[in-house]
């Protein structure tokens, strides 16, 4: 079998030891004689799964029993609604931190329910970090204050999350969810599309303090109500029942490297790995603000687009793919997720050395 590594931003690399553990399971799920896809949500069997797939998720993230855990469909892009159809009842206003592509698209969806505006932006500076923040512009009324803690497509990631007093802060984890540790009691809402660092496309978490469940405005589709799902435990229909299983798999994996505690410090050395040569280097220019760069997603570009395409190319010859950049940037994007190893950076760290050597002269 020969694996390349995949730098796809997602749906992205999962630990091989999982994929082991599925394929043997593919057709007889510890003797049940068929497959998790093809067992009844109802099932005992498949309850199980589910139960032991949310405590695992719960001890790795040291999630209290005051937080409702919410395995759903419609990814992230579904939650850009979900979230004022149930958070914004009281004042009809939430703050948003527009700092990327995503913080943006739930921007523009809240304000369809109610006042959501922009209280900082890098939208000017093409995104390059996250926006200052000014406390005092921050509105001590709103329902909630967004943020999307990760940003993908641009590279940049809060170094440290906004104090939002008793104003419930709201996340989105998509892309950094399991790879630092991160205090859940200060949010009153996380949520993320699986497909980055949890498992595959098709499963989207919501970690919702508990308190603010019921609050739903009474036009709000029951799939999104929040307080529906948990009172229904994630099962008012057929949730992603493979995806949950996946998911419950590659979170025993990350149980085994130390929890998020131990798979914070290798997903540092992984980062610090590229961001040493990016500044050690007159070849490559990164595109995020050093103060604001994502651990989760490496951005950069070489002199020229010509250079960035044959980059892309060179290194998927050599067995390293998905490394081009998204559509909106351009460039080269590496996406160096948990189960992404250290030794497929390391192998991405050599190449782009050997790159600049072979490539330079001509710029």
């Amino acid at each position: 079998m020969n694996r390349v590594y995949n730098f796809a931003a997602g749906p992205s690399t999962m630990p091989q030891e999982a994929l082991e553990i599925a394929a043997r399971e593919m057709l007889d799920f510890h003797g049940s004689g068929m497959s998790v896809m093809e067992m009844s949500h109802r099932s005992k069997l498949y309850q199980e799964i589910f139960d032991d797939t949310e405590a695992v998720l719960r001890g790795l993230m040291h999630i209290p029993d005051r937080y409702a855990v919410l395995f759903l469909q419609g990814g992230a892009t579904g939650q850009f609604a979900a979230i004022p159809m149930n958070l914004m009842n009281g004042s009809g206003a939430a703050d948003y931190v527009d700092s990327g592509n995503f913080a943006h698209g739930a921007l523009v969806e809240a304000k369809k329910y109610g006042d959501a505006r922009a209280v900082a932006s890098s939208r000017e500076a093409d995104y390059a970090g996250i926006p200052a923040l000014d406390p005092a512009a921050f509105n001590p009324d709103a329902d909630y204050f967004y943020i999307c803690a990760n940003n993908t497509i641009y590279g940049t990631r809060y170094a440290a999350f906004p104090e939002t007093g008793k104003v419930p802060l709201v996340a989105d984890m998509s892309s950094n969810i399991l790879s630092e540790v991160v205090d859940v009691n200060r949010f009153g809402v996380i949520y993320a599309g699986a497909q980055k660092n949890v498992g595959p496309a098709g499963l989207t978490i919501v970690i919702v303090r508990r308190d603010l469940l019921g609050h739903a405005r009474p036009t709000t589709p029951k799939i999104f109500d929040w307080s529906i799902q948990a009172e229904k435990g994630s099962m008012l229909n057929t949730p992603p029942t493979y995806a949950i299983y996946m998911a419950g798999l590659c979170m025993k994996w990350l149980k085994a490297q130390g929890g998020v505690e131990g798979i914070e410090r290798v997903n540092i050395e992984k980062a610090n790995l590229l961001y040493d040569i990016l500044d050690d280097s007159a070849f490559y220019r990164p595109r995020a603000e050093k103060a604001s760069r994502s651990r989760m997603n490496v951005t950069f570009t070489t002199p020229s687009p010509e250079l960035d395409a044959a980059f892309v190319k060179e290194a998927e010859a050599q067995g390293m793919v998905s490394l081009k950049g998204h559509r909106i940037t351009g460039g080269i994007r590496a996406s160096i997720y948990n189960a992404m190893p250290v030794e497929g950076v390391r192998k991405l760290a050599a190449f782009m050395k050997q790159f600049e050597v072979d490539h330079r002269a001509g710029v």
